[in-house]
């Protein structure tokens, strides 16, 4: 067992680190909404006003601050008042993403009635790409305008007195690509143009984020730093996803894989923490006041999808190496915290790195999911010093991860990953000052050990033993591991 020490400052108090970094997505893709999030109210599944009641709770466990939709792709097809009234009445459309006919069932007023009973901040994307500036005006002014007039008028037909309040909108979605395959000048007079016309109903200044770059096309974030005004643009999106084999038409399989390919894996996840430097020192020269948060709401791993399925659906089951991805990747949005504003896994439910997977009356949490739960005690927490003695694992990445907070009770919160998957790290945590109390919590399993739906807790989350002594605390690290531990 090898011996390493992790030192913290927590008089070194750094950046906010904002709840929403704990963000999912959601797209009508596959089975992530249909069947995953909505069965209706008929179906025999336990379901909240035709919402797996098992999917609102688990949300409601992890405390998820914001929900993305309704894409993705989807977005920049989908008209908005083809999915109002009554459903019946709805206009039945070809799902493009999907391959498959979309009735429309699930629109407005679903996605935030879903995001009520869940406690989420909605987070609408916009059509930019075969969408109307009149279309997304009158798409606000529904969801948050609560005076007399054509579209409030409506929305009251359509059964909801009241609006809703509406805090993000994105304007555009991949718009590089899929979203309208726009050079970025031609994307920054459009974003400009459709942000104008997103007047605020509701008393709340409407977050607009727009679309940025595709990975590591700097270019597009120094165009729209520069066409764009921040009394415009509160965020810029990018996007990146972690695929093993880094080619796109053989991406590798979800729960087959050696040694090799799984440490390839964490390399590619680890590229994201230049992505956002490099992005963030681009943004900085335009914006050093950071009135702009860097918004990654699609990130996770990417691979074939299972045999047998959809090859639309994008459905792929979750092991213990994309627990320790999520990890990865979520305390490097914690030390990024001074520019990262939001995160936004792909995807909620039955869609790429999903953090619950469903099937007929059964539902598991991934350990992805269990991941997210880990970590939840850094929302709204501040990201202070921590400094790591690291070693490169095999595959020539580091072996531990880690990121730590303070929080309003004057705790300390400290998450690590363990990548390695041989070695096994006794962790001295040093500099926290008197200690009272400690407790931990770890994740932790063989890398390709998974939940499914015949043994949904095979992966979970159990007590980690943490010993205090001179001001200091020790925690055991086996490999492929994930854990918490608080010191009070």
């Amino acid at each position: 067992m090898k011996k390493v020490k992790l030192t913290l400052n927590p008089l070194d108090r750094r950046s906010k680190i904002n709840k929403e970094i704990y963000s999912n997505f959601s797209e009508h893709l596959g089975r992530c909404i249909y069947d995953g999030i909505y069965v209706g109210e008929d179906s025999d599944i336990p379901n909240i006003e035709g919402y797996r009641k098992d999917v609102v709770e688990a949300f409601r466990e992890l405390k998820l601050p914001v929900l993305r939709w309704p894409g993705g792709c989807f977005a920049d097809e989908y008209h908005w008042k083809d999915g109002i009234g009554e459903k019946s009445g709805r206009a039945k459309v070809v799902n493009n993403w999907g391959h498959i006919v979309e009735d429309n069932s699930f629109g407005t007023h679903e996605f935030l009635r879903f995001c009520e009973l869940v406690g989420c901040e909605p987070y609408i994307s916009a059509n930019v790409g075969s969408g109307t500036v009149r279309e997304l005006m009158e798409w606000v002014e529904y969801i948050t305008f609560d005076g007399v007039s054509p579209m409030g008028e409506l929305r009251r037909k359509n059964g909801r007195e009241h609006a809703w309040k509406l805090k993000y909108l994105g304007i555009g979605n991949e718009s590089w690509g899929c979203g309208g395959n726009m050079t970025p000048e031609f994307y920054c007079d459009h974003y400009r143009q459709f942000a104008t016309f997103c007047r605020d109903y509701s008393g709340n200044r409407l977050f607009k984020i727009a679309c940025g770059p595709n990975a590591d096309d700097y270019n597009w974030t120094e165009t729209c730093m520069k066409r764009i005004s921040p009394d415009l643009m509160q965020g810029l999106s990018m996007h990146y996803y972690t695929v093993p084999t880094g080619i796109w038409d053989h991406k590798g399989s979800s729960t087959e894989f050696d040694d090799a390919e799984y440490y390839a894996t964490l390399k590619g996840a680890l590229r994201i923490e230049e992505l956002i430097t490099r992005h963030s020192e681009i943004m900085n020269r335009y914006d050093p006041e950071r009135r702009v948060g860097l918004i990654v709401d699609e990130w996770g791993c990417w691979y074939d999808v299972e045999p047998d399925t959809n090859p639309s659906f994008l459905y792929q089951l979750n092991t213990m190496r994309d627990a320790i991805v999520a990890a990865v990747n979520l305390n490097i949005f914690n030390r990024h915290s001074d520019r990262v504003y939001m995160a936004n896994i792909a995807q909620a439910v039955n869609v790429l790195q999903a953090v619950m997977l469903t099937e007929g009356l059964k539902t598991i949490k991934t350990p992805t999911y269990h991941v997210f739960d880990l970590y939840k005690d850094h929302m709204e927490n501040t990201l202070i010093y921590s400094h790591i003695e690291n070693e490169e694992a095999a595959g020539g990445v580091p072996a531990l991860s880690q990121s730590a907070s303070v929080n309003a009770a004057g705790e300390t919160v400290v998450t690590l990953a363990n990548c390695s998957l041989k070695e096994e790290y006794t962790v001295e945590i040093g500099g926290a000052g008197s200690i009272g109390k400690a407790g931990g919590k770890i994740l932790t399993g063989e890398v390709h050990a998974r939940n499914d739906f015949d043994c949904p807790n095979a992966v979970g989350i159990k007590p980690l033993e943490v010993k205090t002594e001179n001001e200091k605390a020790y925690v055991v690290l086996p490999p492929c591991s994930v854990a918490e531990i608080v010191l009070r």
